[in-house]
């Protein structure tokens, strides 16, 4: 795993690491990181901020993410369309029974190529089939499976797959933050980013009481600061 270091920034770790956990886990703007340190009296740029996002976002999900449980033998699939500098794209995501993002692709259109590219994916991310993928009606689905010998795998039909389409919403809000994203990579590396943090801190909290409510925040902030710390 690689290391991350915070040598030569003027500001301390602790800062950096609140400001890019206010960024990716709540749907702010830089300029609102910013005047959230600024109420404070830290002085950061929203510039800075954009640039610590870039830098540690994405070493900091690599490491949440060794810490996520296997997730459950039921996977749902689904997609749904992004405006990305203008042009319409399709964001594929696939999410557990629990709501656990596993896997998320921008691709050009809702064809057999990409759902295939997104099925690879998650198989060798996961390391092992699960006991069902359940998706919509999409005939790509299907003949993605097919390619992969998974067809009696395949579970789709009524609102089996209404999970998935709950799950977009966070996506949708971080979309609007932005006023779109500006490209296919950028969109696919803050949603990666986005994702681990989401599943960290995503408890459920309407199903738990609020006494185990505090032990998994508790838990998940303990998770945060392990996988921002020095190595």
């Amino acid at each position: 795993m690689r290391k991350i270091s915070y040598c030569r920034h003027r500001f301390p770790p602790e800062i950096i690491q609140h400001s890019v956990w206010l960024y990716f886990r709540f749907p702010l703007s830089f300029r609102d990181v910013e005047d959230l340190l600024a109420e404070r009296g830290i002085d950061v740029s929203c510039e800075t901020v954009r640039r610590w996002a870039l830098k540690f976002g994405q070493a900091y999900a690599r490491r949440l993410r060794t810490t996520r449980p296997r997730p459950d033998g039921r996977w749902r699939l689904d997609e749904m369309f992004v405006s990305i500098n203008g042009k319409r794209m399709y964001l594929w995501r696939a999410v557990d029974s629990e709501g656990e993002v596993l896997g998320i692709l921008a691709q050009s259109g809702p064809n057999k190529t990409a759902a295939l590219k997104l099925m690879r994916n998650l198989l060798k991310k996961q390391s092992f089939v699960p006991d069902a993928f359940i998706t919509d009606k999409l005939p790509s689905y299907g003949a993605a499976l097919k390619d992969l010998g998974l067809s009696k795998h395949h579970d789709f039909g009524g609102r089996k797959n209404n999970r998935a389409e709950n799950s977009h919403l966070p996506v949708r809000q971080r979309e609007r933050r932005m006023q779109c994203f500006k490209s296919a990579g950028s969109a696919q590396r803050f949603l990666s980013t986005h994702a681990a943090v989401y599943n960290t801190f995503n408890v459920q909290r309407h199903l738990i009481s609020r006494r185990t409510l505090r032990q998994f925040r508790n838990e998940a902030i303990r998770t945060w600061q392990t996988a921002t710390a020095a190595a």
